[in-house]
């Protein structure tokens, strides 16, 4: 039994968060970029690189949220959720390639020492543009975690990478203009490449995890379970718990075991009472259940489709 329908993600203001994104990628591209002029750097140039998978990361994340936002349809009928796993997969790709260039140029800047100017200027400039990113990350993050959208999250932390470059980056050109040590300046891209290398592959992960079909949370099965461990203190059964999330859709399916003689009606109305908690409990949840018979042996065929094989046989976990 499907409990509920699909339902459309109209209420999650994608569009101007994207645009907000957008914005703030444009800007400190041309900070940033006007800031690697000014002194030569290639921590700066770094920092630009960045920015400017931040502007394509953002392109694609307003697109496929507009997808993702579409209601079920006859091809789609269970909704357009994963097409958030491909802009964060590919906002994770473009991360890594950024941190390819970063790491290419550093090691040619080690090669080549080549002397910084005009350092107070270019490190004001970067400043502001740090701070811009600061501020549309937090929004954009806070966003991402109420409405649980993968892609918002995603583009908010990569924000928030380009934010601690950034102070990474400042430290590291300060130091130079300190020490007068320009081999410094290399090193510190090179330090900004492996973190963006850390956060690239996280994002990576986290976008197969959902193409994959991943499991939900720890923390939200238990609240499944939670549910389904009060009603089988009243000797009904379940097996066959499984869960999975689409972008921001949580779907769980579970086979529900009674007695033979009941009639159609009360087990159905057991079903409404099952799947009303477990969306209590998971107000994201669309739910599934099957009702079988704890008198018919072919009811037990499917244990095997119940991921958590320490439990014993027909026993609800």
């Amino acid at each position: 039994m499907l409990s509920v329908l699909i339902r459309s993600r109209e209420s999650l203001p994608t569009n101007p968060l994207r645009l907000l994104s957008i914005a703030a990628a444009v800007i400190t591209i041309a900070l940033k970029t006007r800031a690697y002029f000014i002194t030569s750097s290639v921590g700066l140039f770094s920092d630009a690189i960045e920015s400017v998978v931040n502007l394509v990361g953002g392109i694609m994340a307003l697109a496929m949220l507009t997808v993702a936002a579409r209601p079920a349809d006859e091809d789609h009928t269970y909704g357009h959720g994963k097409a958030e796993y491909f802009s964060s997969g590919v906002e994770g790709s473009l991360i890594l390639v950024a941190a390819i260039s970063i790491a290419v140029a550093a090691v040619m800047r080690l090669v080549t020492p080549k002397p910084l100017r005009e350092l107070g200027v270019g490190l004001t400039v970067s400043v502001v543009a740090s701070v811009v990113n600061l501020v549309v990350a937090l929004v954009i993050l806070r966003a991402g975690r109420k409405h649980n959208s993968i892609t918002l999250e995603a583009n908010a932390r990569h924000l928030l990478t380009d934010v601690w470059t950034s102070v990474g980056v400042l430290v590291g050109v300060g130091a130079v203009a300190l020490t007068g040590w320009h081999q410094l300046d290399p090193v510190v891209a090179l330090l900004v490449a492996a973190n963006i290398i850390w956060t690239g592959v996280g994002i990576v992960r986290r976008s197969v995890g959902g193409l994959m079909d991943k499991a939900l949370g720890a923390k939200d099965v238990a609240a499944v379970r939670k549910v389904l461990d009060d009603y089988a203190a009243g000797g009904v059964q379940f097996h066959a718990l499984r869960t999975r999330q689409a972008g921001a859709q949580k779907f769980v399916s579970v086979h529900v075991l009674v007695p033979g003689e009941w009639t159609v009606q009360r087990g159905h109305e057991l079903l409404e009472r099952i799947e009303g908690d477990i969306r209590r409990a998971l107000p994201e949840a669309v739910v599934f259940t099957h009702l079988e018979s704890l008198d018919d042996p072919a009811s037990w065929e499917d244990e095997t489709l119940e991921r958590d094989k320490t439990a014993k046989p027909g026993r609800s976990r």
